[in-house]
């Protein structure tokens, strides 16, 4: 049975909860893990031994990005999600230090150890700047941005595993980035109302929430057809079409994307695909593989 504070606001889960998950997801901590999860699958599917390193040092530089992107997002956060406005405004600055620091440690860890290609780690620095200085405002190159920057993790692991240039370290990092790009469109659509005001172009501003919803599926459906495409011609191991249950997942929420869903749905449910995906590898992998 659900609280009164949570009936109150049509939730059907108790209040204490709704509390967590909020923090999850406003904290930046629930979309760190998705970032380390694509580590995870990233490693099983190209046969590369498990570690925490690399886990750790993407969940960091990703507390890092996001935690600035909430402060560089504050206006429109304030029409578009203003219970996350108001956790940043309130707590902002100590989660702000605990992402700074985390990535700190990270470079520090990764110097310290002559990890391989330990210099990239200022990429999600000139992430971060690049996105303060504007990028988001130029019509599908902050999808595009967003996409590539994720791309860059299964790139990351490749380095790190001295593996770089393999089929399937490569097919991952173009497949997360698509993902990505589609999952950006999405989240958009909860943000028209801020971005109209900041004169910020986006596809749900331009074409409205029900077209972006079917240009998302039909590029869901295309990259689904690519991943059957790649197997069937022997390019990638059968075990990649564990890519199909994702495409899934992500066929299932994208109808339900509108401006009144909140943040527990795109924060949860959209950046929890990562964790579906890493999740289900894991088990097949332990299971089946």
């Amino acid at each position: 049975m659900s609280t009164p504070t949570a009936a109150r606001e049509g939730h059907p889960l108790p209040a204490w909860l709704l509390t967590a998950l909020r923090l999850l997801v406003h904290s930046n901590l629930f979309i760190s893990l998705a970032a380390a999860s694509v580590v995870v699958t990233t490693a099983a599917l190209a046969d590369l031994p498990l570690e925490a390193l690399p886990a750790f040092i993407v969940f960091a530089a990703a507390m890092f990005v996001y935690t600035i992107n909430r402060f560089t997002d504050l206006e429109e956060d304030r029409e578009n999600v203003p219970r996350r406005a108001a956790f940043v405004e309130r707590a902002g600055l100590a989660w702000l230090a605990l992402g700074v620091g985390l990535y700190l440690g990270a470079i520090a860890v990764a110097v310290a150890l002559e990890l391989p290609g330990a210099g990239y780690l200022l990429l999600p620095a000139i992430v971060a700047g690049l996105y303060t200085l504007g990028i988001k405002r130029v019509f599908l190159v902050k999808n595009l941005f967003v996409g590539f920057a994720w791309a860059v993790i299964p790139l990351g692991v490749g380095v790190y595993y001295e593996q770089l240039l393999t089929r399937e370290v490569l097919f991952l990092a173009v497949y997360i980035g698509a993902m990505i790009t589609i999952a950006a469109a999405i989240f958009d659509v909860k943000d028209i109302e801020g971005d109209r005001e900041e004169g910020i172009a986006t596809i749900p501003t331009a074409f409205g929430p029900r077209w972006t919803r079917i240009v998302a599926q039909l590029a869901n459906v295309a990259v689904a057809v690519v991943v059957v495409a790649v197997v069937a011609a022997g390019v990638l191991d059968a075990r990649f079409l564990v890519l199909l249950a994702f495409h899934g997942y992500v066929g299932c929420y994208i109808p339900f994307a509108s401006r009144d869903r909140g943040p527990l749905f795109y924060g949860g449910i959209v950046d929890g695909e990562h964790v579906f995906l890493a999740a289900l590898v894991l088990a097949l992998e332990w299971l089946v593989w």
